[in-house]
């Protein structure tokens, strides 16, 4: 844990530096965007850096580079490194990094880390969920008209945005709200210390959820798949939540024909 939190700190010093140029850039009629690649690519590269030196021979599943073998083939580092492009380049501050680590094919650790507010959400299997210093745990909601529930919107043309509106349109009315911050990995963060009650999305990344996973699940909830039996990492659809909510969730989905 000590070796993913100095990596997710030294990439979110180098982010913060740039997220200030941002600021400025993107007021401009040309736009941040070529900035905020490069943002990116640092901070992956800061991040392979420090975590191949600390732990030589993991592998890597990162957004940029893609798969990476190492010779430890039991152990691979599942990494996000700006999540919530979009807010970055229109400076807005919410946005993180997001680092996981997988053995022999099972989540162990997650850290999800926002420069811009300096929050450090960090879970071992096994040892809970923090938030810097604070334990975390899932809020205690099990009524969705109760609720507060977070997901992510497919933009149009893009790959399932039909079966969102539907799925929307399916479970909106029976909550207190719908909640779409434009990052997975915070969403999933925010689950896990109680700001949301619960959270679903399609067609995501590994390196989107990884991470997230972990805190949900040490923050006594339970994060997965939306449908039950397929492999959420593999898959990308995932649900979360308290018992009762991602039960819910999970149904009400199911409800909605593809």
């Amino acid at each position: 844990m000590q070796v993913m939190t100095d990596a997710v700190r030294k990439a979110g010093r180098r982010l913060a530096r740039d997220f200030g140029e941002v600021e400025h850039l993107q007021v401009s009629k040309k736009g941040p965007a070529d900035f905020v690649t490069q943002a990116d690519m640092k901070s992956e590269e800061i991040l392979f850096d420090i975590l191949s030196k600390a732990r030589p021979g993991y592998g890597f599943v990162m957004e940029e580079r893609g798969v990476v073998e190492g010779t430890d083939k039991s152990h691979r580092w599942i990494i996000d490194p700006l999540d919530g492009t979009l807010n970055f380049m229109h400076a807005q501050p919410h946005f993180a990094i997001s680092v996981a680590l997988e053995r022999e094919g099972e989540l162990m650790a997650g850290v999800v880390y926002n420069p811009a507010t300096d929050e450090l959400f960090h879970a071992e299997k096994g040892r809970g969920a923090f938030m810097n210093d604070r334990r975390l745990r899932v809020a205690e909601r099990r009524e969705l008209h109760d609720c507060v529930i977070a997901t992510g919107m497919p933009f149009f043309g893009k790959k399932g945005h039909a079966q969102f509106l539907k799925e929307l349109h399916q479970i909106m009315p029976l909550t207190a709200g719908v909640r779409r911050y434009g990052a997975a990995s915070l969403d999933l963060a925010w689950t896990a210390a109680g700001r949301f009650d619960g959270f679903w999305e399609r067609n995501l990344k590994s390196w989107d959820i990884a991470a997230g996973l972990v805190l949900v699940r040490e923050a006594g909830g339970y994060a997965g798949a939306i449908d039950p039996g397929t492999d959420v990492l593999e898959t990308g659809h995932i649900a979360a939540g308290n018992e009762m909510v991602i039960k819910e969730l999970r149904e009400k989905l199911a409800n909605v024909a593809g």
